[in-house]
């Protein structure tokens, strides 16, 4: 059919604005890290579900359980807008995938920010948690483990000092205390013996009544705190390649969404104006 002059050109009906690699690239993006989300959810439920209803309790504010089952939630319902959105061509979950994944990058750019500009406070509250954390060390196993992992790794033991350890009840150094573990510290406070083939979990008995030079020939009495923060000067570059491994998946999602979103409203006008010419005899 003859098109009127000066019309524009029109498109054939199984032309479309929205590239199927756009699409699918998106959704198999989103899909992978639905699946990484589950079972972040999985694992955070059976590891609550193991353990005693008390203890898990106890320290709700430093469980590692229910931190993986908030992250693995939200990340959840963010993939499953881009999920949803991408295969549906839907802007509006498009829209609301980009909008949240842009504010979880920002969050995270300024939570980095402001833990260089305040680095001071930044170490007050790490100090707060790894008090809590030792407050509630028999409480909860999962806890106990990750301190003590801690405490081997960084070789280390307590916040500030060996001798933080009073703060958990078990180990504090009041004489009405009952505890056999009374003005002790943990195994992992205790110094490697490489011909030791069975760990002595007692190694650490009646540590804190010793003074800084007697415990330091069989436990670590440098606090895990300035240990961490040497760690984190000494590995800038490593901490930098882990956050742009995370925020590289971010932009990339954002941008592929913004990119799809465009070309769905393209391809909108598209329906909207051979739908208007349709009927037209000079289209």
């Amino acid at each position: 059919m003859a098109r009127r002059p000066g019309a524009p050109a029109a498109y054939g009906e199984e032309f479309s604005f929205v590239s199927p690699l756009v699409k699918y690239l998106l959704f198999f993006f989103n899909m992978l890290f639905w699946v990484i989300s589950m079972v972040m959810v999985s694992i955070g439920v059976y590891a609550r579900l193991m353990k005693h209803a008390e203890a898990a309790l106890a320290c709700l504010a430093v469980d590692p359980a229910i931190l993986l089952i908030v992250v693995g939630v939200l990340m959840f319902l963010l993939t499953f807008c881009g999920c949803i959105g991408s295969l549906r061509e839907n802007i509006c979950l498009l829209q609301t995938f980009s909008l949240c994944l842009t504010i979880v990058f920002l969050l995270q750019l300024a939570a980095g920010i402001l833990g260089f500009a305040f680095s001071d406070k930044a170490r007050g509250k790490v100090s707060e948690i790894i008090n809590n954390a030792i407050v509630h060390y028999r409480d909860d196993l999962d806890l106990q483990n990750l301190i003590d992992f801690g405490q081997k790794e960084f070789s280390c033991c307590g916040g500030i000092s060996y001798k933080d350890w009073s703060l958990n009840m078990y180990f504090n150094c009041s004489e009405d205390n009952p505890s056999r573990e009374r003005c002790s510290v943990p195994y992992s406070c205790c110094l490697p013996t490489p011909s030791q083939a069975v760990i002595n979990t007692m190694c650490g008995q009646s540590m804190q009544a010793l003074d800084y030079l007697e415990a330091s020939k069989v436990i670590y009495t440098n606090g895990c705190i300035d240990k961490l923060v040497n760690w984190i000067h000494s590995n800038l570059f490593l901490l930098g390649g882990v956050a742009l491994g995370l925020a590289i998946p971010q932009l990339v999602g954002i941008l592929l969404s913004q990119i799809l979103v465009n070309q769905i409203k393209d391809q909108i006008k598209l329906q909207l104006y051979n739908q208007q010419h349709r009927a037209d005899p000079w289209y």
